[in-house]
């Protein structure tokens, strides 16, 4: 694997549930996990469904396509419970796709869907496959394997323990929205 792998990382920007329809999605692009070269930015839907598609023709139409051999998110589910399919987006853009979490999502989320009559977004998560540990993160992914997982978390992990690129793409995305930057990415 290059040292300099062109990787993508995805972060929603905060949004509050009660007013905002949609919310900000920001991409940073970056060369292994030191050196950003470029922002890409789109919206979606909160609590909607159109998260995979808008990310795709993101990255589909980004002047860094060509370029891009991963892509990164920062959880499984943007602007709320906007699921994100990562196996359709790694068959549609033909490259990996990790998604990178602190934490082990909570164990009754399904059923909490479920009961809420949302069995179609039950079926995205379970879709995204298993949750696994790598290093100090929980991982889920699509396109590739957990050694590709795992090399590209050493690679990109340079502060904090979260990969450089959902670091930044967390920042920017809460310093656009609320004027700075807040929380931990």
């Amino acid at each position: 694997m290059k040292k300099e792998i062109r990787i993508v990382g995805l972060d929603d920007s905060p949004f509050d549930k009660f007013r905002d329809r949609k919310t900000l999605v920001v991409g940073t692009f970056f060369r292994g996990g030191s050196f950003l070269d470029g922002i890409l930015t789109t919206e979606v839907t909160v609590d909607g469904t159109d998260s995979t598609q808008r990310i795709v023709n993101m990255l589909s139409n980004s002047k860094f396509r060509p370029q891009i051999r991963v892509v990164l998110l920062k959880g499984l589910a943007f602007a709320g419970l906007n699921i994100i399919d990562i196996q359709e987006i790694a068959r549609k853009l033909k490259i990996p796709v990790i998604v990178v979490m602190r934490r082990q999502p909570r164990k009754d989320l399904k059923a909490s869907l479920e009961r809420l009559g949302m069995g179609s977004k039950v079926r995205l998560l379970e879709k995204a496959g298993p949750i696994r540990k790598v290093n100090h993160l929980y991982v889920q992914f699509a396109g590739c394997d957990e050694e590709f997982v795992r090399k590209i978390a050493s690679m990109t992990v340079k502060h904090g323990n979260i990969p450089e690129p959902l670091r930044l793409a967390h920042i920017i995305a809460s310093g656009i929205m609320d004027g700075e930057s807040r929380g931990r990415a």
